[in-house]
């Protein structure tokens, strides 16, 4: 019988077999299922006992046991809000533990993005060898990368005319002037236009590509810089996926000033400006102030 709280990878298998008929199912009502059918013998006040930010444990439990297993390859999510079980999570006959899904590499290690593992000095060999600052780090780098991957599965998923508008408020939160949207009908290729200053000087055009696998092809860029009219030579192409070679080296030949923003650097400026996220609760780590103590 349990008697405490899940530890977030003790949900691994909870989670697992819940979602072992294949089928997809919402993120939420999975966690209902898993609580109703593993832990709801647990106490009352165990239920809904909350994280200093004010979220039910079991949930959070839940939730990062389920970002992990979705890191691990043994879930993925189909659309948006739903998750769904995967061939390696069909395979995994024996009881998941947390050594076997964060492999060799460990836990500190296990959620620093494959892009940046190169670059990437890593300084700690085990989690048991780190200190408690250390873990507070990549405790913060953890909930950042999965926010920034929720937020990249939800901006692929958004009306396409509201990923525009997205854009330029995340454009306007970054110090840029007022903005206005152009006409679906008739933009011939701009998005948006947003004035590079205050006093609107100066103007940016805008184009925005909600892609969720096609990359950005050269002839994209061509088409926006031959929409863009004389009044502006500046322009900005943002879109959720990338930009083959081809169209990087288009934009950076053009006479225009042409910026690209690929789907990382978009979630990277909406977390840093704060579009589309929220903050939940601010911690304080504090220290032994030593001049406190000592004496003039």
């Amino acid at each position: 019988m349990i008697t405490e709280i899940p530890k977030f990878h003790e949900t691994f298998n909870p989670i697992l077999e819940i979602l072992k008929n294949g089928e997809k199912i919402h993120s939420r009502e999975m966690q209902r299922l898993v609580i109703e059918k593993f832990y709801s013998n647990l106490p009352e006040e165990f239920l809904k006992e909350k994280t200093k930010s004010g979220e039910i444990l079991i949930n959070n439990r839940i939730a990062w046991g389920k970002s992990y297993l979705k890191k691990g390859g043994y879930i993925n999510y189909p659309e948006r809000g739903f998750v769904q079980i995967t061939e390696k999570g069909l395979k995994q006959n024996s009881l998941l533990d947390l050594k076997t899904v964060v492999g060799e590499e460990g836990e500190i290690n296990f959620y620093i993005p494959e892009n940046s593992k190169s670059t990437h000095e890593i300084n700690i060999e085990k989690i048991d060898n780190a200190s408690p600052q250390d873990l507070i780090d990549k405790g913060f780098e953890q909930i950042e990368f999965e926010i920034k991957n929720d937020l990249l599965s939800k901006l692929k998923g958004i009306d396409p005319y509201y990923f525009e508008k997205v854009i330029l408020i995340l454009l306007k939160k970054m110090g840029y002037g007022d903005f206005f949207e152009t006409s679906k009908s008739s933009d011939g290729g701009i998005d948006g236009i947003i004035n590079e200053d205050k006093l609107g000087l100066d103007k940016i055009y805008m184009q925005a590509k909600r892609f969720s696998e096609n990359k950005v092809r050269e002839k994209d860029i061509r088409n926006f810089i031959g929409a863009m009219s004389g009044d502006t030579n500046k322009g900005v192409f943002v879109t959720t996926s990338m930009f083959d070679l081809h169209a990087v080296e288009k934009a950076k030949n053009a006479h225009h000033k042409i910026i690209l923003i690929d789907g990382n650097k978009l979630v990277d400026l909406m977390y840093e400006f704060n579009v589309g996220i929220q903050i939940k609760n601010i911690y304080e780590v504090k220290q032994l102030d030593e001049d406190f103590f000592y004496e003039q």
